[in-house]
């Protein structure tokens, strides 16, 4: 098979590539290298997936139509899967058009992109921040999510309205995957685990916005990676999957952990709740054992012990 995975130097695509490349088959990268974060951490991302002869990576951004075309043409797919985004909550509030920009008009590039080579089958990263504030629990894609707290949260269910759109009219099988706070090794240095990891590291204060009560549905990477796999095999129709641990993690438990882990005590400053940011999240997974068969089994310590054996090799 050929697969085109759209920001493939990034956390989640890097890996994906990694594991599709295992399992013997052709992969596509494309990125843009955007300057979110540092350009050497995504290019370190991907160090291993470019020794392989069946990776070929491609610097390329989704929002000019002319650079997908051109890649569109010389391959030919057989799923795309779209992880390519703006990422983050809080930037998204300063920076909302950029946000919408990326987000939603380049999954539209990638959509027309689709149409115009005959590509057929889209894997659509998704985020558990769609949910907003849900006040019912755990969170079910039956759930509305007509209420986002944040540009980027509607950016994400915009991107998945879209998707229905191309579905509707033109036969697109497409799941849109819902996840949910991805944590592991190369995670992004913008995310909490991995910030406040190297900041205990190196006794400095840790931010904490609110109490500590503020609760995750923490997925480790290799998780997601099994979810995106068995939804590259099954995917038929439209359908909109949550992909996480369902289980929660309060950010007091998830600090002790990494204070025990590193044996390390934090340093911590105490800050008000930041505007976007939402109280709880929690995964109700029960479709997406249904549909995909998929069976999370990474428990969070054993997570984040394998991040921190990453940090410190890194």
């Amino acid at each position: 098979m050929i697969y085109l995975i759209t920001g493939s130097a990034g956390f989640v695509g890097s890996h994906l590539a990694d594991k599709l490349i295992s399992l013997g088959h052709r992969v596509i990268g494309i990125d843009n290298f955007d300057n979110f974060y540092a350009k050497n951490i995504k290019k370190h991302n991907i160090l291993s997936a470019i020794k392989n002869p069946n990776f070929i990576f491609i610097e390329a951004d989704i929002t000019h139509q002319n650079e997908l075309f051109d890649v569109f043409s010389k391959y030919n797919f057989d799923c795309v899967i779209h992880l390519a985004a703006k990422a983050g909550v809080r930037p998204s509030i300063k920076y909302p058009s950029e946000y919408f920009k990326v987000n939603v008009d380049g999954t539209v590039s990638i959509l027309e992109a689709m149409k115009q080579f005959g590509v057929k089958k889209l894997i659509n990263a998704s985020s558990s921040s769609v949910y907003g504030n849900n006040p019912k629990v755990p969170f079910s894609e039956t759930d509305s999510v007509d209420y986002p707290i944040s540009p980027y949260a509607a950016s994400k269910k915009a991107g998945e309205l879209v998707c229905h759109t191309y579905h509707h009219l033109y036969g697109f099988d497409i799941f849109c995957l819902r996840f949910f706070t991805v944590y592991g090794p190369r995670q992004r240095p913008d995310l909490a685990i991995h910030k406040f990891t190297e900041k205990i590291i190196n006794s400095q204060p840790i931010d904490v916005y609110g109490d500590g009560s503020t609760a995750r549905d923490y997925t480790y990477i290799d998780d997601i990676i099994q979810g995106i796999c068995l939804a590259i095999e099954k995917v038929k129709g439209y359908e909109i999957i949550n992909i996480g641990e369902s289980k929660t993690i309060s950010l007091s438990k998830m600090i002790s952990v990494i204070e025990e882990k590193l044996n390390k005590k934090a340093i911590v400053n105490r800050l008000p709740m930041q505007p976007g940011d939402v109280n709880l999240t929690n995964a109700d997974i029960s479709k997406a054992k249904q549909i995909l068969g998929y069976n999370p089994i990474w428990k969070f310590e054993k997570g984040i012990e394998e991040f921190i054996k990453w940090k410190k090799n890194d």
